[in-house]
């Protein structure tokens, strides 16, 4: 939950800002000066370039959870085995063992969403932070699809 009020602070300090810089290209734009007016339709494709962004994440978000509830109701969310330092770092073999026992999962039953969300997870823990984001996106499609 304290996660959860972090990201909705930052995303509404997001969309304040967003506000703003509409605000600020519309004056430009508004003004009857070309290179006003440039620096207001750059602000603007700034601005669109912005929320698109922010609605992605928030849909990645979204149905990340979605898909881990769907999990944790049939019993199928990945354990969290793997032993962390103080500073929170996993130990590296045993996040290497659990990574192998997923993507073999996922090798055996690539048509199933189940086997990438976990797999996903396998990669966070393996604190592969890109390749986790592509293999959740992966499974969003693949449960999105069926």
């Amino acid at each position: 939950m304290k996660a959860k009020f972090w990201t909705g602070l930052v995303i509404l300090l997001l969309v304040i800002m967003l506000v703003g810089a509409a605000t600020s290209a519309w004056r430009f734009l508004r003004v009857d000066d070309l290179a006003a007016q440039l620096i207001g339709a750059g602000a603007m494709l700034l601005v669109a370039l912005g929320v698109w962004m922010l609605a992605r994440e928030m849909w990645f978000g979204w149905y990340s959870e979605k898909l881990g509830k769907v999990l944790s109701a049939e019993g199928g969310l990945p354990e969290d085995v793997v032993d962390r330092s103080p500073g929170g770092r996993p130990n590296r073999e045993q996040a290497d063992a659990q990574f192998a026992r997923y993507a073999a999962e996922a090798e055996t039953a690539p048509e199933d969403w189940r086997s990438w969300f976990r797999l996903s997870v396998a990669y966070d823990v393996a604190s592969d932070r890109p390749r986790a984001r592509r293999t959740m996106r992966k499974a969003i499609a693949m449960y999105r699809s069926a």
